[in-house]
């Protein structure tokens, strides 16, 4: 489980293993009162209201299709191995993967050295800054054509993509011609990682899977 954080206009936001999902809402269950009310609205977000008047909206990281008993119908998409890729990029570093579930099926880690920042004025700033620029496209250059040598013999069996560390730099990677395919997966919320190493790869599926939770509770609302 993803750790909590306040949500705009109240409650808190978290990330729920899909693997956990039932037992977690039947802790909400035993604090907050058997459920009321359980109902999807026409995004396929869930809605689930308790005696206590908490409500729990979930939202699948993946389409599902609403059944008889929502809950139970959503319970169970969430649980589904979906083939997903993820597209790590910071300036110097990324790594690209492709995972079934929360097993990683391929990947490619690299690097490539950018300049840090100087304190220099003047003409030597701007050729730094020049020079920095260059070595950053360079970047997002090679990391294009990982992503197009690891990501795209997958693509048509991805479900999702899942792109993470510098949002500006992962958009320009995806503005590569050759990675269209993958553009025009569904995107699936940006992952807050540090650098893109193998470790913290391998890490990403306890974000990109996560049933996301927003829950308000009575005291919430005061």
């Amino acid at each position: 489980m993803t750790s909590p954080r306040p949500a705009a206009g109240g409650g808190r936001l978290l990330g729920v293993a899909p693997e956990r999902l039932d037992r977690w809402l039947d802790g909400v269950a035993q604090r907050h009162g058997a459920f009321t009310d359980v109902r999807a609205d026409e995004a396929g977000v869930l809605t689930v209201t308790c005696q206590d008047t908490t409500t729990v909206r979930l939202t699948a990281p993946y389409g599902w299709t609403p059944g008889p008993v929502p809950l139970t119908a959503f319970s169970a998409a969430a649980k589904v191995p979906q083939r997903t890729a993820v597209l790590l990029v910071r300036r110097g570093r990324w790594a690209v993967g492709v995972f079934d579930g929360a097993e990683l099926v391929v990947s490619k880690v690299d690097a490539r050295q950018v300049q840090g920042r100087t304190a220099a004025g003047g003409w030597s700033q701007q050729r730094f800054a020049r020079r920095r620029g260059h070595q950053t496209d360079a970047v997002v250059s090679h990391a294009a054509d990982t992503a197009a040598r690891v990501l795209l013999p997958h693509a048509g069996t991805l479900a999702g993509l899942a792109p993470g560390g510098d949002k500006g730099l992962a958009a320009e990677v995806l503005t590569d011609p050759r990675l269209r395919p993958l553009a025009d997966l569904p995107r699936l919320p940006a992952l807050e990682v540090g650098e893109p190493t193998k470790a913290v790869l391998l890490e990403t599926p306890a974000q990109f899977r996560a049933v996301r939770v927003h829950i308000v509770e009575p005291t919430d609302r005061g």
